[in-house]
């Protein structure tokens, strides 16, 4: 079970790395555009909004690689930052697409399983 949690900690510790990288240095970009499905009129009208909710996401992923190192209180910091991700992805799909759901707050979620379970 261990080894399951931080294999998943790992996993979305480096999703939400990679949408800090795609929201804070490439949202204008080809691949921003396509990931993020809009024109290039929306991203430049968006670009700081965006470059703000990559600020975030790497706060995001910096708790979650800070849990998987911790020894003592891991299990809050994996609770406090696992509910973030998936909280944040449960409202990402209601408001954006539903398949931040799967990306973002499911993964999330099966953590926090493993995390109670063990």
């Amino acid at each position: 079970m261990d080894i399951a949690l931080r294999v998943l900690l790992w996993l979305i510790a480096a999703l939400h790395l990679w949408f800090m990288v795609l929201e804070m240095f490439l949202w204008r970009t080809p691949l921003g555009l396509k990931t993020f499905r809009m024109s290039r009129e929306k991203a430049d009208s968006s670009a700081v909004l965006a470059a703000n909710q990559g600020l975030y996401n790497g706060f995001l992923a910096a708790g979650l690689i800070w849990g998987i190192f911790l020894v003592s209180g891991a299990f809050y910091v994996r609770l406090f930052f696992l509910s973030c991700v998936a909280i944040a992805g449960i409202f990402g799909a209601a408001t954006v697409s539903k398949r931040i759901f799967f990306i973002q707050a499911l993964p999330a979620m099966v953590a926090l399983a493993i995390l109670f379970l063990k």
